[in-house]
């Protein structure tokens, strides 16, 4: 089979695309024929040594994918050959073939292509966690999404709506703000033109938000923890600026407010009945057409390297898929 595979730790010019062996599935594991592989941010983390995971060498990045089942090991029954479905897989995604763990698999709803099942899992997933297992976000509540534009920010948008709050999306150009707005967001910031500390004031009248959004970090973190409300939740859910923030400790204090940390991947291994319920949830939020995944662009298996570096420097909204077949 045809795979991605990164040999050494370094920018993703370095991947090279070989043919290989095929995966052997283990007990409790499914065989997925890949149709297409969502693109995270982890992965561009992953290929350079800086994510808290390091598989061996030589391994294929690429987190998610969408496919269709080719074998089915021992220990797993709500799974057949030939279904359709989304898988995380943690890396292994960009080829052909990945092993995966059953209870990491789910069907594909019917209406739904490969390519929006390849950008559903790990984006929806971690913001369904994080605003209703982490933060508990209720209706009428205030949310505050920064990177609003892109793939978790615009499922934190649509679901922050589904789930009854008030949404404020913030994001750095007019552009990437008119995407959040079609995504259902209420009020929007740009925060290369304003002080976004300030509009907040504004917008909510000196009370502040409810709960904070965060998959950026950097030099915003610090300044929108400081517009957050008495008993404010700020979610922790990843550093695409770069930069790991730090946060005087005085201000939770003062704030009444919760620091609180994402991470759905370890989330959906220790608490899975509780994800296939939000999962459950999601799929009749998307039915109904509450939520409308954004996939902006397309690559083929040979362009992910270009695909990846898009993703690391900002420069897509919405989810970038590799098409494998």
């Amino acid at each position: 089979m045809k795979a991605v595979l990164c040999k050494e730790f370094g920018p993703a010019e370095k991947l090279v695309i070989e043919e290989i062996g095929g995966p052997q599935i283990k007990k409790g594991e499914v065989l997925l024929d890949v149709h297409a592989a969502g693109v995270n941010f982890p992965d561009t983390l992953m290929i350079e040594g800086k994510y808290q995971f390091k598989p061996p060498f030589p391994f294929s990045p690429g987190g998610e994918a969408a496919g269709v089942v080719a074998a089915v090991g021992e220990k797993v029954t709500h799974l057949k050959v030939g279904d359709r479905v989304m898988g995380l897989t943690g890396w292994g995604s960009f080829a052909e073939q990945v092993a995966v763990p059953g209870d990491n698999v789910l069907p594909i709803p019917p209406a739904m292509d490969f390519s929006t099942a390849a950008a559903f899992s790990m984006t929806y997933g971690t913001s369904m966690h994080a605003l209703k297992q982490r933060a508990n976000l209720q209706p009428g509540e205030t949310l505050l999404v920064l990177g609003a534009s892109g793939g978790v920010g615009l499922a934190a948008v649509e679901i922050g709506k589904a789930m009854g709050a008030k949404v404020i999306a913030a994001a750095s150009t007019a552009e990437k703000l008119e995407v959040a707005k079609n995504a259902g967001a209420d009020e929007l910031i740009n925060y290369t033109e304003t002080s976004l500390k300030e509009r907040l004031k504004e917008l909510t009248g000196g009370e502040g938000v409810d709960v904070i959004y965060d998959p950026v970090g950097g030099k915003l973190f610090e300044e929108a923890f400081r517009s957050i409300a008495w008993n404010g939740r700020m979610l922790v859910v990843g550093f695409a600026a770069g930069d790991i923030p730090s946060l005087p400790a005085n201000l939770p204090l003062l704030k009444g407010a919760s620091l609180i940390g994402v991470f759905w991947g370890s989330f959906a291994r220790r608490q899975p009945h509780d994800n296939a319920a939000n999962f459950k949830q999601l799929f009749a939020w998307h039915a109904e057409g509450k939520l409308k995944p954004l996939v902006s662009q397309t690559f083929a298996l040979e362009q992910t390297a270009e695909a990846i570096n898009t993703l690391a420097q900002r420069r897509a909204v919405g989810k970038l898929v590799v098409k494998v077949r």
